[in-house]
């Protein structure tokens, strides 16, 4: 699944944020929210197969964390558009600082 997908609904986001500050039990997350436990399990899926988060069984109980991998290459996306943009935005900043000190100036 894609991670842009996933990330889509609010509901995943926060619990990317929560799993940001530590691993967490599924009962845990669920009740931080107040949809059923099966929402969240849905959610839980979704993230896990889009490759953010990771699940570790403990007994009867499911610990999720972030997945690094996951997350490393979401970030090189973005750091690779932020350096497209970057490079554009610059070349735009000198036409407009050029444009403002020709201002006033008169054709003679």
């Amino acid at each position: 699944m894609d991670r842009f997908i996933a990330l889509a609904d609010p509901t995943r986001r926060r619990i990317i944020e929560m799993l940001g500050e530590g691993a967490l039990a599924a009962g845990e997350i669920t009740a931080r929210f107040s949809i059923s436990a099966p929402a969240i399990s849905q959610h839980l899926k979704v993230l896990k197969e889009a490759g953010l988060v990771r699940v570790e069984v403990s007994g009867q109980r499911r610990i999720y964390r972030l997945d690094p991998d996951g997350l490393d290459t979401f970030d090189l996306w973005v750091k690779k558009v932020r350096g497209f943009w970057g490079s554009r935005l610059d070349i735009l900043g000198q036409k407009l600082a050029q444009a403002d000190s020709h201002e006033g100036e008169t054709d003679e």
